[in-house]
């Protein structure tokens, strides 16, 4: 069994598939799933597990080189604009091409976070 890290098998096994410039999304409950993108639903409540915990849990396992972030947060979400920017600097897009992009996703990891525009993508750096 792994000590540390990101234990959930799932999630360790595909976070583990992934190369430079394939895009991860983190998502809440509410963010529509491309027909073919494979997800990984983490929800059992509204609101558990939190955006905010998921996505540091998996930054302390993935290798990012950007992240992108609907600008629309900054006035329907700022609680969650603040702790995302605190965690990873984000670049802004508009959530309609957030959701666009996320049809090129290779994975979508869905929070049970349930406040507005509490997604991101993460484009996937290299380690050396």
């Amino acid at each position: 069994m792994k000590k540390q890290g990101m234990i959930n098998r799932d999630i360790a096994a595909s976070l583990a598939s992934f190369g430079h410039t394939d895009l991860l999304v983190i998502g809440d409950c509410g963010l529509p799933i491309p027909k073919g993108v494979p997800c990984i639903d983490l929800s059992f409540r509204i609101g558990e597990p939190s955006f905010l915990t998921v996505l540091g849990a998996v930054l302390e396992d993935f290798q990012t080189e950007a992240a992108f972030i609907a600008r629309e947060i900054t006035e329907g979400n700022p609680e969650v604009e603040t702790g995302t920017q605190e965690q990873i600097e984000a670049g802004y897009i508009s959530h309609e091409e957030l959701k666009e992009q996320s049809k090129q996703a290779k994975l979508i990891i869905r929070t049970g976070e349930a406040t507005p525009y509490a997604n991101i993508i993460l484009r996937s750096g290299v380690i050396f």
